[in-house]
């Protein structure tokens, strides 16, 4: 009898230690022996904690579980939801990306193997790094951690950079809210972030490479830590990849929590020692980064999708999505929400029915209001955009942005200019400190918010000119796109900026 009990951060959060400590008594007390596996999370976690079975017919997920209720497990009964992969929530998924997590035993490289993993890398050694570069171009991915930039360009600016050492970076610093993707890839599917990176360093050139997480996750440290080891024992890094010419290793380190580390040339700063700030560009971490050298630095998912990529091919991958953006996204629905969690799906589907048909509309059972999208710098979207398609263009041509596609909905009782002076709040707080439109704008922004909460129609066009100077002239993102959840919570929001927004007018 083999039995899945997620591991995964949120899981536990929720109980599944206990229930695992249930299910080892009560087969005790049975006689019974089963294989307990601690896989990563499916990503229902309105379920969660989520059992599985295996059965002679697929596995049987059993859920929300509670110690009380284990014995169901072993006779059936009510908490039964029938075949996992037959749920709605999982039927309806493209999982190319996250096809393992959740299935799979995260440290088994057995597992992994037998679902598929290490092929794409296999086939990239057989390539030459101009090659290995074009298969990522022609797959049109995009940097999936916020700013979309096509990865295959990145790569090639690597790898025909001259330099005697190259890295491979990492940025698995997740930060913003509503995001949980990183994590639950790390903690639940480990080596395909590894391959991924090492596809990276045969791409470039790099031989070493570095996986930054933030403090916060201590549970994807530590399955990484171990699955860096198990990889490092396995051949798949260390001087010889595979038995290869090739050599590449990396390691893990762990930032301290500052949200401005989620920001390339920042985190490239507090890697080396120093304190985490923006570096002004040029020069591009792509021609000098890490320790001044060549650098790629590409987000979890990212890497984490290159081996799907060698695995299924470049046009495989492509023929998912719409426009620009091709391939798949991993949603994470948080927030409030009835069916919160992350959904793999290629791009296009609408904002509308990300929220109405795939989560459930809201927790409260009250009307949406708002949902922000891309993180606290996301711009907040009416109903009235929820006919836009989740798309990088799409969503920018409306004045938002995908960021790392974390989705957080609000319903009618939330105030948005308390959201906007939260964002203008957030930035003040987390700003690094390297540029004035960011480190004196976002104070300024907080008291002039304050003003129009007061009922001051004049501070509406300081603010206004205010988030221009910022978008305009911060030299990094968390400057620049503050103003997306401020000035979409003033256009789409302006009942809640009254009596002020009612003054200017008259």
């Amino acid at each position: 009898m083999k039995i899945y009990i997620p591991r995964d951060a949120a899981a536990r959060a929720l109980g599944s230690d206990d229930v695992a400590n249930a299910i080892r008594a009560e087969a005790q007390k049975r006689g019974i022996k089963p294989q307990i596996v601690r896989n990563g999370s499916r990503g229902m976690v309105w379920l969660e904690p989520l059992v599985e079975v295996e059965t002679e017919t697929g596995r049987i997920a059993f859920g929300p579980m509670t110690p009380a209720e284990v014995a169901q497990i072993f006779d059936g009964g009510p908490l039964s939801l029938g075949p996992t992969d037959q749920l709605p929530w999982m039927a309806k998924q493209t999982r190319l990306t996250f096809a393992r997590v959740g299935v799979i035993d995260p440290l088994s490289l057995a597992d992994y193997e037998a679902h598929g993993g290490l092929a794409g890398l296999r086939r990239a050694l057989y390539m030459d790094r101009p090659t290995i570069v074009a298969e990522v171009t022609n797959s049109g991915l995009r940097g999936r951690g916020g700013a979309g930039f096509p990865t295959g360009i990145k790569w090639k600016t690597v790898s025909e950079a001259k330099a005697d050492q190259k890295y491979i970076v990492c940025n698995a610093d997740e930060g913003d809210s509503g995001t949980f993707a990183d994590r639950m890839l790390m903690e639940g599917d480990p080596f395909t972030l590894i391959e991924g990176m090492v596809i990276a360093g045969l791409a470039t050139g790099a031989t070493k490479g570095y996986a930054y997480i933030r403090s916060e996750y201590p549970d994807a440290v530590e399955v990484m830590s171990q699955a860096v080891e198990i990889a490092r024992k396995a051949g798949i890094l260390g001087p010889s990849v595979l038995g290869s010419v090739y050599a590449f290793d990396m390691e893990i380190r762990v930032g301290a929590g500052a949200y401005v580390c989620g920001e390339e040339t920042s985190l490239l700063n507090s890697l080396e020692g120093k304190r985490g700030v923006v570096r002004a560009k040029p020069p591009l971490p792509a021609l000098q980064g890490f320790l001044g050298r060549p650098t790629v630095v590409n987000n979890v998912i990212s890497l984490a999708t290159v081996p799907v990529i060698f695995e299924r091919g470049a046009a495989y991958y492509k023929d998912f999505g719409l426009g620009r953006s091709r391939g798949t996204i991993p949603l994470q629905i948080a927030g409030n929400v009835k069916q919160g969690g992350l959904f793999e799906t290629a791009f296009g589907l609408t904002l509308g029915q990300i929220v109405d048909d795939i989560g459930g509309g809201t927790a409260t059972g009250r009307p949406v209001k708002a949902v922000q999208v891309g993180g606290p710098l996301g711009a907040y979207f009416p109903r009235a955009l929820f006919d836009t398609p989740f798309g990088y263009e799409e969503f920018g041509a409306k004045e938002g942005l995908i960021g790392h596609a974390g989705l957080v909905i609000f319903d009618d009782s939330a105030d948005m200019l308390k959201q906007a002076r939260f964002a203008m709040e957030f930035c003040a707080i987390e700003s690094c400190g390297k540029c004035t439109p960011c480190r004196i704008g976002a104070v300024r922004g907080t008291e002039t918010i304050d003003r129009i909460a007061k009922g001051d129609a004049a501070a509406i066009p300081l603010l206004t000119d205010l988030c221009t100077t910022m978008k305009s002239g911060s030299l990094c993102a968390l400057g620049g796109f503050t103003p997306y959840p401020v000035m979409s919570a003033l256009t789409h929001f302006p009942d809640d900026f009254a009596p002020a927004m009612k003054e200017a007018a008259e």
